[in-house]
């Protein structure tokens, strides 16, 4: 087994990152939407009190979704986990396959972060877009010349 460069080390650790996360949030959106009727009532009659606000974010964001796109946001996010999940094993075998998907799906997925960046920046958006950027450029340099 080669030593791996640290570049490709940190784009495996995010994307396997990105996987996990995207793979729980999506589980809890489908548990949402199963338990839809409950959580409406538990929104309607528990008072949340102190520093509350993303709970109360996110319980506005679900109930105010529709069952239809909580169930599309749901299987989405799962199909999205799984493809990050494999570019990220793909990468750190370094298959030149995965190479070529991670950099047409960043490449891709630029568009509609700078059209977000037009609309107003964020913090998050730029440290996205850069992290993007910069994933991007690295794949690109350190295309693998091997045929796998």
């Amino acid at each position: 087994m080669t030593k791996r460069p640290v570049g490709l080390i940190a784009i495996v650790c995010y994307k396997s990152f990105i996987a996990a996360l995207m793979m729980v949030t999506s589980i809890a959106i489908l548990l949402a939407l199963k338990n839809y009727q409950g959580l409406q009532e538990f929104s309607d009659n528990y008072v949340l009190e102190g520093n509350a606000e993303i709970i109360e974010w996110v319980m506005e964001k679900v109930l105010n979704s529709g069952r239809k796109t909580l169930a599309f946001s749901g299987i989405g996010g799962i199909i999205y986990s799984i493809v990050t999940g494999i570019e990220a094993v793909g990468l750190w075998y370094e298959k030149r396959w995965v190479h070529i998907l991670v950099v047409g799906l960043v490449s891709f997925s630029m568009l509609p972060e700078i059209y977000e960046l037009c609309r107003g920046i964020t913090a998050i958006k730029l440290i996205l877009f850069l992290v993007n950027i910069a994933m991007l450029s690295y794949l690109i340099r350190h295309f693998p010349r091997n045929q796998q």
